[in-house]
């Protein structure tokens, strides 16, 4: 290549890098992060990774590895809940303003979250019987008991049962009738049909829990609240809307009688 045309090559050259050089430093203010906090990007200055990360046992804290798989699935589940009582506390405030439909929305997504949480318990279903007895050892006392998750999801719904049964009495409709009647009162069929998918997935959870928990350390033992295992399997049965159940027997009875 002759002496100027290489020399022009270089000049190009250096001037396309420049070039580059300064797109890629307007891109990099352009997108740099505005928000307050730490981390290198407004993702994790927002969610604040940094804290989130940081609520796991180190590695070097482990008496086992699953130990990382075991606050995880506990500490997801308390998000979970978080979302799902607090969804249920505004679905009741849209009951009681009478905006049922804004209402039925909140629920299907409470419900969704639930649905979540029961999900997590299979990946503790995959932890060793025998390992799990390591973890076992640095819980102290803390059972699922205390979850401050389920308290609140216990707390929040009898106001919600309550806000349906001021809009059933309104309509002057026995709980029977919201289901003869259904098809002429659809926005409070479709909102007792949620309140009963609610009840019906925390009964699963509780199902799911007992299961997972005999088959984990056992199920003639007791917890780490000094509570026998097989007494957890009596929480299944107990219900949040019982009418809600009630009234299918009382449907049938009342197909039997038109027979």
């Amino acid at each position: 290549m002759p002496l100027y045309a290489g020399h022009v090559a270089r000049h190009r050259d250096g001037r396309c890098a420049a070039r580059r050089a300064r797109d890629e430093a307007l891109v990099s203010d352009e997108f740099a992060p505005i928000l307050p906090g730490a981390g290198g990007s407004d993702y994790e200055r927002y969610l604040r990774t940094d804290e989130l990360l940081a609520l796991q046992k180190t590695e070097d804290e482990w008496v086992h590895r699953d130990e990382l798989l075991f606050q995880t699935v506990h500490q997801a589940s308390e998000l979970w809940l978080k979302h799902a009582w607090n969804d249920v506390e505004e679905a009741t405030r849209l009951i009681e303003a009478r905006d049922l439909a804004a209402a039925q929305r909140l629920l299907r997504r409470a419900n969704a979250s639930i649905r979540y949480v029961v999900g997590f318990l299979e990946h503790l279903e995959q932890m060793s019987p025998w390992e799990y007895q390591e973890i076992r050892r640095v819980l102290g006392h803390g059972s699922g008991f205390d979850s401050p998750g389920f308290r609140e999801v216990r707390r929040v719904s009898p106001p919600l049962y309550a806000a349906f049964e001021s809009v059933r009495t309104e309509r002057g409709l026995s709980l029977i009738e919201v289901y003869t009647l259904g098809r002429e009162h659809e926005d409070l069929y479709q909102l007792a049909e949620l309140l009963i998918d609610w009840d019906e997935q925390i009964g699963i959870w509780r199902f799911r829990h007992v299961k997972m928990v005999g088959r984990v350390i056992g199920e003639d033992v007791v917890g780490t609240q000094g509570t026998p295992v097989e007494l957890l399997a009596g929480l299944i049965k107990h219900k949040m809307f019982p009418e809600l159940w009630r009234v299918r027997t009382e449907l049938t009875e009342l197909a039997k009688q038109s027979d």
